[in-house]
């Protein structure tokens, strides 16, 4: 018997043996019925007796066999996707997930060889069969890992949010403190109480922007008439004043005014800035040039010191990216490596760009802005 055939026959026995497999996948299967162990089960088998039953060229099956499948033949809503989102849903892991398909392989390729006795099993339909089960297997593992990112940018958000309120009464009692002048000791530990509070508000606004990057809901910005000039001078007489052992310059020219959102380009500058400190040579400036033209504003950030790798370079704007002379420097300052990306997608967000350039003497990181109608 063809296994196709097999397959659709003994449907129910095979999802019987996937119900037993399925059911010692705890901690998630304990509270599971029949009918959740089995979620789509019975789906997938017709899907893959389906794609046996289906005629194919030996360059769709070279194709299928380097993972260049379009999907199973003949199933228009993958049922492998749904699987896989389901046991997402349901708390199983990745591990477990792959387990159920390698199980149904096993159990299907040993019900259908004990039913050919004493002829032999086609041979192509094995072939056929573990190109349809890897194919299925991909596509419940990418519906999977889809929910799990999402499952995890949803509780990042959540976190985000709820950790405001408790941040900001920590912020507000240690000012009140300070302002007291209770002693020396109070005051010290006041301040070092604000500082770490404006340290947390950093890591948590980092946190909530790459979360809604995540979520696709993009960087948000109210642009309104600025000079930013007068925006950027006050993002770095604030920078000079945290950093009072760097030298910071600020170099003007050309028409500034426009359409832009202020705070999102002082947090850019501010996050470029912080950078150049934070890799450039200490005994040197970091230098600030704005100039503006007809069509555009740029800002050119530049910092002397070791040129960035080539292969860091490349992916500089990633998130979480960080070169290997700079990761753990990162984690010691509590840095989650998020400032480039978050700047680059705040210059998107202004229908902009942010491209970098590094050699030996210097790294220039440049904005360009162009100019919004009012």
């Amino acid at each position: 018997m063809r296994l196709a055939d097999f397959i659709l026959r003994d449907i129910e026995p095979i999802l019987e043996h996937w119900e037993a497999f399925a059911a010692t996948l705890t901690p998630a299967a304990t509270r599971m019925g029949s009918m959740e162990l089995r979620e789509e089960a019975q789906q997938v088998l017709l899907a893959v007796a389906t794609d046996l039953q289906t005629p194919q060229s030996r360059d769709a099956q070279h194709a299928k066999s380097w993972g260049q499948g379009s999907g199973l033949v003949g199933v228009t809503e993958s049922a492998a996707r749904t699987h896989g989102f389901l046991r997402a849903r349901a708390g199983f892991s990745v591990n477990q997930l792959a387990a159920e398909y390698r199980a149904l392989r096993a159990s299907v390729l040993r019900l259908w060889m004990d039913d050919c006795v004493p002829e032999a099993p086609h041979f192509d339909d094995v072939i056929r069969f573990n190109e349809a089960i890897d194919q299925a297997l991909a596509e419940s593992v990418t519906s999977f890992n889809a929910q799990i990112e999402q499952n995890r940018n949803l509780l990042l958000g959540m976190l985000g949010h709820d950790m405001r309120s408790p941040l900001q009464a920590i912020k507000v009692t240690a000012s009140y403190l300070a302002a007291l002048n209770a002693g020396e000791q109070v005051s010290t530990a006041a301040g070092r109480l604000i500082r770490s509070g404006a340290r947390m508000q950093a890591l948590l606004d980092d946190l909530t922007e790459f979360n809604r990057t995540q979520l696709g809901l993009g960087i948000s910005v109210a642009p309104t008439h600025v000079n930013l000039a007068d925006v950027l001078s006050d993002e770095l007489d604030a920078l000079r004043a945290t950093h009072p052992d760097r030298q910071i310059e600020l170099q003007v020219t050309g028409d500034l005014k426009g359409v832009w959102d202020s705070q999102r380009l002082q947090q850019l500058l501010g996050n470029l800035v912080l950078n150049a400190i934070k890799y450039g040579a200490p005994d040197t400036p970091v230098r600030v040039t704005v100039t503006g033209d007809a069509t555009q504003v740029r800002i050119d950030v530049c910092n002397h010191g070791a040129a960035i790798e080539s292969a860091t370079l490349a992916h500089i704007f990633d998130p979480l990216i960080r070169g290997p002379n700079r990761q753990n420097e990162d984690e010691m300052a509590g840095n989650l490596g998020l400032g480039l990306y978050i700047a680059s997608e705040i210059a998107k967000a202004h229908h902009g760009a942010i491209e970098t350039r590094s050699d030996e003497t210097e790294t220039i990181f440049s904005v360009l802005l162009p100019r919004a109608e009012p």
